[in-house]
């Protein structure tokens, strides 16, 4: 008899996330540092339940205090743990200093840790029975080369199976041991993705061509096989391009009193995908010419995202109703 959990899980989950959970150590200017739940990934993960899709989180947590406080976060907020029984290995831990400009610096601790003690296996059978699952989401630390024989041949089981993969390029330059070799990863990592959401430092960190970010955005996209593009551009706001060759542009209306910028990037993904799943769109789109009222809606979904986490200490995603709120009293400006 088919356990009730499964059947649950099974009947709820439009996306899956893979990647890293971890506690960031945030430094305050007296020297305090004070214990954070973390993870590009897991920010997402959070994002994305907050705006009400039924996620889940593929990833091993640990036994340990940490461990237990990150599946308790998820918990809280609604997401499915593909591993609900914890693991002997340990957090992973990252250092965080924030600059005048409440932009983060890292430092991570990620050898023997919890979230890395699985394989591609064990995630895509995670995958296998959930029919709703339409969409996987990647990224950031998952796209170290020492973890391809991880998620590369996962990232393939569920493009073969229809399934929409997101990756978020979201780089990590500091922490990787050989930047050259780092960058080839990323860039073959990129060729399973459908959609690929990067920053303007990513694009920098990657050596494109291109005069500017939009130019090295259109390079990226062109070189890979996804329909879509979504480019963060901080304070002027970001873009989404498609394979078709449309471009949209926005940015907010006024400045945004910025407390810091950690999870920025992970709440902006949230909020565009929560608005793709909400329109329905295939897996090409993007391919052909798109309604400009849905690319907008998606771009302006994915800014007020973002702007209400970087308005807050921490990653501290919106809900829903936050986003839709935001998205009605403060409408972004599109740049023609």
């Amino acid at each position: 008899m088919e356990n009730p959990n499964t059947m649950q899980i099974n009947s709820s989950v439009q996306v899956a996330t893979a990647g890293e959970a971890l506690i960031d150590f945030i430094a305050h200017a007296d020297g305090r540092f004070e214990p954070c739940l973390g993870g590009a990934v897991y920010n997402l993960t959070r994002a994305l339940a907050r705006q009400e899709v039924g996620t889940l989180y593929l990833n091993p947590l640990s036994r340990d205090r940490f461990g237990q406080r990150l599946a308790q976060g998820l918990v809280d907020d609604g997401v499915h743990l593909a591993v609900p029984e914890p693991v002997v290995q340990v957090t992973s831990l990252a250092v965080v200093n924030v600059n005048e400009q409440g932009h983060p610096d890292y430092a991570f601790y990620r050898e023997g840790v919890a979230d890395r003690a699985t394989t591609a296996t064990a995630l895509t059978q995670a995958c296998h029975d959930l029919e709703d699952l339409t969409l996987v989401c990647t990224g950031a630390l998952a796209l170290s080369p020492d973890d391809a024989d991880t998620y590369l041949p996962w990232l393939a089981a569920q493009r073969q199976a229809g399934r929409t993969v997101v990756i978020d390029a979201n780089l990590r330059p500091s922490v990787m041991p050989n930047l050259e070799q780092y960058r080839r990863h990323v860039l073959t990592a990129l060729q399973y993705a459908d959609v690929i959401k990067a920053s303007d430092e990513d694009l920098a960190c990657l050596n494109l061509p291109g005069a500017n970010a939009l130019a090295q955005a259109q390079h990226l996209l062109h070189s890979s096989r996804a329909s879509v593009m979504a480019l963060t551009l901080g304070a002027e706001g970001a873009a989404l391009l498609t394979r078709h060759g449309q471009v949209f542009q926005a940015q907010e209306q006024a400045p945004v009193s910025v407390v810091d910028t950690v999870g920025a990037g992970d709440c902006f993904l949230a909020g565009l995908v929560a608005a793709m799943l909400g329109h329905k769109l295939s897996t090409d789109w993007g391919s052909a010419a798109v309604a400009a009222d849905v690319a907008k809606h998606l771009l302006g979904s994915a800014i007020a995202s973002a702007s209400l986490c970087v308005m807050r200490r921490g990653c501290v995603p919106p809900t829903r109703a936050e986003v839709a709120l935001r998205l009605e009293q403060h409408p972004c400006v599109f740049i023609p």
